[in-house]
């Protein structure tokens, strides 16, 4: 006799699917989106909320993290809009473009909509409605993941930003996208990017999230053409929950570097999806957590090298203290055909207290023969005979630990490669740092 067995759902993901199912004619897009939708959907009813047992998610187990799903936001009023109009201070002082979304809705009035030849800036949940053709396009093809998180997102997106940028291009200042949650009231948003950044264009793009008491699932489709060059920064500061996903294809003899930061960020999971579709790519990805109390930031990536002649790396560090916990994986994929690849990978995590907890996971899948690959992770203390000498010299302990921490988080942000940018995200390491008891 055959047993068929049908999995409990959680409080949250019977709250998640009954979402979906009163949302689903309300959303946009309609005949090929609305597949994509019910496809999603169906692939989060089989699998639920993802957990410690599936592998990629072993460190940040979502269905115990995620005990309920709270409700969608009323559309912003003016009220709301006014209380976001400080979003990402983190940032202030660095002349960018702002589009800011509030509570997952753009708002137009709070964003610089001012027109640039060869640019174009749009809402997602307009280019769905009315079936725009770039959109129909693009969306959910530019890296096919069965991720859950993903696929949650794909069913339940609902505004968000679409960008193009023209060929040969070269934008005067960053892109900011600007996702903020207007009050403290428990809810939820999904939203959906998609940027285009043609042959030879050149492009800054910033996505930070701030807010508390809210739960956010965001995805960012990224297509870097020929010989492109893309800066992305993303900044989580808010005491919420938030899986963000970037998927990302990255086309011949381009440039793309990314930055993941997070600072007082309650519980984060960044997860890339990143793939070299053709010869020639310089990529880099790094990444700077700062973590205290019961902080869980979880940096995953997954890099396909699906050309030959490809240049990789990732650099992540994380500062811990107190009971934080810091997750890093990093999987590189090197296809047989992806001959002369240089790829490598390193993670350093940084322990201040005896509770904090780094869990590393570096990977390598090689298919090819001729390649350079490689991986390292350290975990460990401040260095006391360091610390001592500081001392020595009259600094006292809590300056010459900051001194070293510093020290320790800027050798990895000096990287970035927009000075605004990256003297913002010291000073805001330094902000952390002088908060510390």
């Amino acid at each position: 006799m055959n047993v068929e067995l049908h999995p409990v759902k959680t409080d949250a993901e019977q709250a998640l699917s009954a979402a979906y199912t009163f949302a689903r004619g309300r959303l946009p897009g309609k005949g090929d989106i609305a597949d994509l939708r019910e496809d999603a959907f169906r692939r989060f009813e089989t699998r639920g909320l993802p957990h410690r047992r599936v592998e990629e998610w072993k460190y940040t187990d979502l269905r115990a993290l995620m005990r309920t799903a709270y409700p969608s936001p009323p559309a912003p009023d003016a009220l709301a809009r006014a209380r976001v109009r400080n979003a990402g201070q983190i940032l202030t002082g660095v002349d960018g473009r702002r589009l800011v979304f509030v509570d997952g809705t753009f708002a137009p009035e709070l964003s610089d909509l001012t027109e640039e030849e060869g640019l174009t800036i749009g809402s997602l949940a307009e280019a769905l409605a009315k079936a725009d053709p770039l959109v129909m396009a693009h969306l959910g093809k530019t890296f096919v993941t069965e991720d859950v998180g993903v696929a949650l997102n794909t069913a339940l997106m609902g505004d968000g930003a679409v960008v193009r940028i023209a060929a040969g291009l070269t934008l005067r200042q960053p892109i900011h996208l600007i996702f903020a949650t207007s009050n403290d009231r428990p809810s939820a948003s999904f939203v959906r990017s998609l940027v285009v950044i043609e042959a030879g264009a050149q492009a800054t793009i910033i996505e930070s999230h701030d807010g508390a008491s809210s739960q956010v699932n965001s995805a960012l489709e990224l297509l870097v053409g020929d010989d492109a060059r893309v800066d992305y920064v993303k900044i989580a500061h808010g005491r919420g929950l938030q899986v963000a996903s970037l998927l990302a294809s990255v086309g011949a003899r381009a440039t793309f570097n990314s930055f993941a930061f997070a600072a007082d960020a309650q519980l984060v999971r960044n997860q890339s999806f990143i793939r070299f579709a053709a010869e020639g790519t310089k990529a880099a990805m790094r990444g700077v957590s700062l973590l205290r109390g019961r902080d869980h930031v979880d940096n995953t990536l997954l890099i396909e090298h699906a050309a030959p002649h490809c240049e990789s790396r990732e650099q992540f560090r994380a500062v811990l203290d107190g009971e934080s916990r810091s997750v890093f994986q990093g999987k590189i994929v090197v296809e047989p055909h992806a001959q002369k690849t240089d790829a490598k990978m390193l993670t350093r995590a940084l322990l201040l207290s005896e509770t904090a907890e780094a869990d590393n996971k570096p990977e390598l899948e090689i298919f090819a023969d001729d390649v350079v690959c490689g991986h390292g992770a350290t975990a460990g203390a401040l260095d006391p005979g360091l610390t001592f000498y500081l001392m020595s010299r009259g600094i006292p302990a809590k300056e010459a630990e900051a001194l070293l921490i510093q020290a320790f988080i800027d050798e990895t942000i000096e990287e970035i490669a927009h000075e605004g940018i990256r003297q913002a995200l010291m000073f805001a390491s330094l902000r952390w740092l002088g908060a510390r008891k």
